[in-house]
């Protein structure tokens, strides 16, 4: 892919991980609060570098394709309506090991279960007001980055 950084088995320090992409949501509970900010800079002390970035508006139709592998569990409506309340902020993370060092700094979904100085324990509101999405795997976050990015928006 344009600009995506491959590790090297050869380079200086095999032990290094593989820099990695991952997808980022900043949720509709945290851009009405104004913690964009705050949000991000938890990702890049955490050694995330945000690849791509943009404010948005999701339609309906958009939010219940994104989720569709939820659409048959009780949540799905609720979940979708969330999503359109206000905008959200997607965004690509690189790193090494950045799925799970963007779930570390995340937190536990429920935001009584978080780490403390994770982004849930200190923003979250509740368990569906949590703040945060990310990819929970390299195939999710490939799909979920092409969901809202070309790869001419990645710009590593």
């Amino acid at each position: 892919m344009l600009g995506q950084r491959q590790f090297n088995p050869n380079s200086e320090r095999p032990d290094k991980m593989a820099i990695q992409r991952t997808f980022s949501i900043i949720k509709p509970d945290a851009t009405k609060r104004n913690l964009t900010g705050a949000i991000v800079a938890k990702f890049e002390e955490a050694g995330l570098r945000i690849v791509a970035s943009k404010r948005i508006q999701l339609t309906l139709a958009q939010a219940q394709q994104f989720y569709g592998v939820h659409k048959d569990r009780p949540f799905f409506g609720e979940l979708c309506e969330f999503m359109v309340s206000e905008p959200i902020v997607v965004q690509v993370l690189e790193g090494e090991d950045a799925i799970a060092k963007n779930r570390e700094v995340m937190g536990a979904t429920n935001p009584a279960d978080a780490a403390p100085g994770t982004i849930r324990k200190e923003f979250a509101l509740s368990i569906g007001e949590n703040s945060v999405h990310g990819s929970d795997a390299p195939e999710t976050a490939a799909e979920e980055i092409a969901f809202f990015f070309s790869g001419l928006e990645l710009v590593g």
